[in-house]
């Protein structure tokens, strides 16, 4: 992988129009939400820059919470009895098609999780829904664990992820 690839947040200098990752959902929220998302602090999108400053892909970080309930039980009886639990979602993630089998996916999981680990703010757990199949076998082999009611949502631990960068 190329020591030059950059992560940074998304701006208005930044081309989208030409993302394209293969799924509609992501490229259509790229193209024309994610700004305005970014500007309105409802989400945290950050974007893969290539040398050449092309958008190899993008990834959004939002705050949010789960009940306490929706957790495995195991990991639930660990936690203090409150009815809502901080965490933070990763809600989209996508490379975009040109450069996909590349590592890139990984390597925007791997700097979202760090920024979260890093981040001052309370948070138990990285959260992702994944939006298909392939998704969801992308995050369960980067140690992600489902709900045991929603198999397509799934959590990471914070404490599993800061000890990924200690």
């Amino acid at each position: 992988m190329d020591e030059k690839l950059r992560v940074e947040p998304l701006g208005p200098s930044h081309d989208r129009s030409g993302f394209e990752s293969g799924v509609e959902p992501l490229d259509r929220y790229f193209r024309t939400q994610a700004g305005q998302d970014a500007r309105k602090n409802m989400a945290a999108p950050f974007v893969l820059l290539l040398p050449d400053q092309t958008i190899a892909g993008y990834y959004t970080l939002s705050s949010t919470s789960l009940q306490l309930a929706e957790l495995p039980e195991q990991t639930a009886r660990k936690l203090p009895r409150y009815p809502l639990v901080p965490a933070t979602l990763l809600g989209r993630l996508a490379v975009d098609r040109r450069h996909q089998g590349k590592g890139y996916g990984r390597f925007l999981l791997a700097d979202a999780l760090y920024r979260s680990a890093r981040s001052e703010i309370a948070t138990f757990a990285v959260i992702v829904d994944a939006k298909d199949d392939n998704a969801h076998r992308f995050y369960e082999r980067e140690s992600f664990l489902p709900f045991p009611d929603q198999p397509m949502k799934l959590f990471r631990p914070m404490t599993d992820i800061r000890r990924l960068f200690n």
